[in-house]
C-alpha cells in the first residue's frame, strides 16, 4: 500500500508539470494548421497581391500554408461580414481596404460593425490619391486649379473609381470644403476614369496614386497634388495637399489586417511581430513600392483608433455630400 500510494503521488506530481509544459507547447504551435486569408475583392488586384506577398512570407517562417478565399461582391461587403462572423482562433483573418471605414456610412444596411467585430492588426500599406489634370486644363497649381473651377460652376466634372470609391470621397472631401461647383463622373474602376481624363471627356480625376503613376511620368495627365500626409515616394515634384495650401485632405488608400473580435492577444500580437518584421525588409518595400504602394505599419492600438477616426469622417463626407450607394 505504501509503494502504490508513493507512486500515486509521483504519478500526479509528474502530470502537474506536464500539463502546464504542454499548454505552453500548444501555444507555441500556433499555427498548428492552415489558415484561412480572406480577401474580399477579386484575385489580381492590390488587396489579392498584398495578401499573397505578407503570406508566403509567413509560411515560409511559421512553416504552416495560409489559403487565400477571394470573395468579390458587395464591394468588400460580403468577404468582410464573413471574416467579421469567423471563429475567433486565428485561424481566420481579413485583408481589407479603404471601403471598411467607407462601406458603414455609403449603405443602408451592413452585417458587419467595423469597431465592435473585429479585432485591429495593422495596416500594411498605403497610397495617397492624387488630384491629377489634362495637360491642357488651364491651371498649373491647386490654387489655380480652384480659382479656374469657382470662375465656372458646373462646366468642369470629374472622373473617380466609382460611386464610393476612397478617390469619389477625396474629391467630394475636397469639393465641400471649399465649396466647389465639380460634377463628379463615376467609372467602374480607376483605368476607364483615367481614360476619360486622357481623353478629355472629364478634365480632371481624383484617383489613387497607384492607377495614375505611369500615365503621369508619362505626361499624359498632370498632376496637381497628393493627399497624403507627406510627398509620395518617386513624385518629390507633386505637393501635398497641405503644402498647397488646402489642409485637412488628407486621405489613402489603404490595405490592412484584421481578425475576427476576441483573437486572443497572443496571436494578435505574433502575427504582428512578424507583419511588422516582413514590411521592414527591403524586397518587401521594393515589391510595394512597384505597385505604388509604401509600407505602413502601425500597431494594433493605433489601427483601432484609426478605425473610429476614419468611419467617423468619410460617415460624416456621404451625408454632407448626399451619397447614395449604387448597389
Amino acid at each position: 500500500m505504501r509503494l502504490t500510494r508513493r507512486r500515486l503521488l509521483q504519478l500526479t506530481s509528474t502530470a502537474a508539470v506536464i500539463f502546464p509544459l504542454r499548454k505552453v507547447a500548444w501555444a507555441q504551435a500556433y499555427p498548428a494548421r492552415p489558415v484561412r486569408v480572406i480577401v474580399p475583392y477579386a484575385a489580381g488586384g492590390p488587396n489579392d497581391t498584398v495578401a499573397r506577398i505578407i503570406t508566403q512570407k509567413l509560411s515560409e517562417r511559421w512553416g504552416q500554408s495560409f489559403f487565400i478565399e477571394n470573395i468579390p461582391a458587395g464591394a468588400g461587403n460580403v468577404g468582410t461580414t464573413l471574416a467579421a462572423r469567423a471563429a475567433p482562433d486565428g485561424y481566420t483573418v481579413v485583408i481589407v481596404t479603404s471601403s471598411f471605414f467607407i462601406n458603414p456610412g455609403l449603405y443602408a444596411k451592413i452585417q458587419y460593425d467595423p469597431i465592435k467585430d473585429f479585432s485591429p492588426l495593422t495596416m500594411v500599406a498605403s497610397a495617397p490619391h492624387v488630384l491629377a489634370v489634362h495637360p491642357s486644363f488651364p491651371a498649373r497649381d491647386v490654387l489655380e486649379f480652384v480659382g479656374e473651377v469657382k470662375a465656372n460652376p458646373s462646366k468642369y466634372s470629374y472622373a473617380s473609381a466609382g460611386v464610393g470609391q476612397s478617390s469619389h470621397l477625396a474629391g467630394e472631401l475636397f469639393k465641400l470644403s471649399f465649396g466647389l461647383d465639380l460634377v463628379h463622373v463615376p467609372f467602374n474602376g480607376a483605368a476607364p476614369a483615367i481614360i476619360s481624363t486622357i481623353g478629355g471627356h472629364t478634365p480632371v480625376c481624383f484617383i489613387s496614386l497607384p492607377g495614375a503613376a505611369a500615365n503621369i511620368n508619362e505626361g499624359k495627365l498632370r498632376a496637381l497634388a497628393v493627399t497624403g500626409s507627406k510627398r509620395a515616394p518617386g513624385f518629390p515634384n507633386v505637393p501635398t495637399m497641405a503644402e498647397a495650401g488646402f489642409a485637412n485632405q488628407e486621405s489613402v488608400f489603404m490595405q490592412g489586417i484584421l481578425f475576427p473580435a476576441g483573437t486572443p492577444k497572443a496571436i494578435v500580437d505574433q502575427w504582428y511581430s512578424e507583419v511588422a518584421r516582413i514590411a521592414a525588409m527591403p524586397e518587401i518595400r521594393d515589391r510595394l513600392l512597384t505597385l505604388g504602394l509604401e509600407p505602413v505599419v502601425n500597431t494594433p492600438e493605433e489601427f483601432g483608433a484609426q478605425i473610429k477616426m476614419e468611419t467617423a469622417r468619410w460617415t460624416k463626407v456621404i451625408r454632407e455630400a448626399g451619397i447614395r450607394s449604387t448597389e
